[in-house]
């Protein structure tokens, strides 16, 4: 990536200013981060531990799992980092690299849901055909696919970014470097790296978020006119239902700070909005896996009493 800017490191003026503050946010979200790794790395476990686990459904659920471990890692050690230093700096290099891992590991996990929508379909509108279709094969290659796309996405973003001027302002008002904060601060046009930021992303969060909904509506049609009963279709959709619940708390912050128009842009709201996918999300996905299903909670049992 070619480096065209003097400047050398920015600074991460972080959550708040608030210097009372920072104390009880260090503990906050290093609990936090803590709950995401282990309740994460649990399922990961289970999952991969368990041959009663070894099924389409619960394959991409390690896939998220996984994500939301190493999506986190990205953002919080450095804002634990900063909320104990006065100098809350990061180098060019890192900055682009926190950006470019963020971006990777966030639309990898926007596709991630889509494909688990997909697997959804499949096992309620397609059951004895199942089997087939979500093969070992195909699972791989689909989650392969979803992270390839997302890292190639990620690095258009990273080396447009890189090959900015930033000759003015080195502060950062964000806890971590994105995009859209690193816009502000560069000299010159960047409208063609608000374009791609906008059309690119877009692209993938609309498209993922539409094959979600088409997938939840098949599924809702399907069981309407299959079993023509409310209660079957609600015992049904209770199978999804955790999905379902990701798909709203990740999709709406991503809509809100990628897809609104520029002009209506706070870097305040973004920042505010950016706590609930980078903290929020991740540390409720095993939250909301392990109290729904009782499949990962008996694993996850017989886990524990194998330990010595």
């Amino acid at each position: 990536m070619l480096n065209r800017t003097s400047i050398t490191e920015f600074l991460l003026l972080g959550m708040t200013d608030i210097q009372e503050l920072q104390s009880f946010l260090f503990v906050t979200i290093l609990i936090i981060y803590f709950v995401i790794v282990t309740g994460n790395g649990a399922i990961l476990i289970v999952v991969i531990s368990d041959p009663r686990l070894h099924s389409p459904m619960y394959f991409f659920l390690g896939n998220l799992s996984c994500l939301d471990i190493c999506f986190s890692t990205v953002t919080l050690p450095k804002m634990l980092e900063n909320f104990l230093s006065t100098h809350k700096a990061i180098s060019f290099l890192g900055c682009i690299s926190q950006l470019h891992f963020f971006h990777f590991l966030g639309s990898t996990e926007v596709m991630l849901l889509a494909v688990m929508a997909f697997d959804c379909f499949v096992a309620i509108c397609k059951p004895l055909y199942y089997t087939v279709i979500m093969n070992h094969q195909v699972c791989t290659q689909m989650a392969v696919t979803v992270w390839i796309i997302g890292f190639f996405h990620a690095l258009l973003h990273s080396v447009m970014t890189s090959r900015l001027n930033f000759c003015g302002s080195y502060h950062i008002h964000h806890f971590f470097c994105d995009v859209k904060p690193l816009l502000k601060l560069a000299c010159g046009n960047t409208d063609l790296n608000g374009w791609l930021l906008h059309t690119v992303t877009e692209t993938i969060a609309m498209g993922s978020f539409f094959l979600t909904l088409l997938s939840y509506f098949y599924i809702i049609i399907y069981l309407f006119f299959k079993t023509h009963s409310c209660k079957v279709l609600r015992k049904a959709l209770s199978t999804c239902a955790s999905h379902f619940m990701l798909v709203v708390l990740l999709f709406g912050p991503v809509f809100f700070i990628y897809i609104r128009p520029a002009s209506r842009s706070s870097m305040d709201q973004d920042r505010t909005v950016a706590i609930m996918y980078s903290v929020v999300t991740p540390v409720l996905n095993p939250l909301i896996y392990t109290l729904r299903n009782k499949e990962v909670k008996v694993a996850l049992k017989r886990v524990i009493r194998r330990r010595p």
